[in-house]
């Protein structure tokens, strides 16, 4: 039997399936560790009224119709917050209410708490002001990529 035989025209070398396959493998984790980029500075747009950023008309209805509901305003707690899926809803000051990414900055894990004015990360321990995103505790070195909200009729919605 000849090298040959062993690899039939057309099919790729085992070795070039097995190159490729690690290069794909790479690629996926190191897009799950990489961070979001954001450009904005760490805060979200709130309101803290009637309206929604976009709207149209002024009835409750069409306050109801902006982006996804989140939470009720009473959900949250002045000087804390919760982890809502991908975001993580604050209220640093009564009636004052933000929203950031929930997912870490450093290696892509989701936030799990909010705790005595910081948002917290359980795999690396990074801490992140509810005020603002910004980074108190390391390891992250960048904030948590703020989400824009609207507040309307005790309800936060994605804007």
């Amino acid at each position: 039997m000849t090298s040959e035989s062993l690899h039939p025209q057309g099919a790729p070398a085992r070795r070039t399936v097995v190159a490729a396959v690690g290069a794909a493998g790479l690629a996926a984790a190191l897009t799950a560790c990489g961070s979001e980029d954001t450009s904005g500075s760490g805060t979200s747009t709130t309101q803290n009224g009637s309206g929604t950023a976009g709207g149209s008309g002024g009835d409750g209805a069409a306050a109801g119709s902006g982006g996804t509901a989140l939470a009720k305003t009473s959900d949250i707690p002045e000087g804390g917050g919760k982890v809502l899926g991908s975001v993580v809803v604050t209220q640093p000051a009564k009636g004052e209410f933000k929203a950031f990414s929930s997912t870490c900055t450093h290696q892509g894990c989701a936030v799990n708490r909010v705790a005595d004015g910081v948002i917290v990360c359980p795999c690396h321990q990074s801490e992140f002001s509810a005020a603002d995103g910004s980074v108190k505790k390391g390891p992250a070195l960048k904030p948590l990529p703020a989400k824009d909200i609207t507040v309307a009729d005790g309800e936060i919605r994605l804007a």
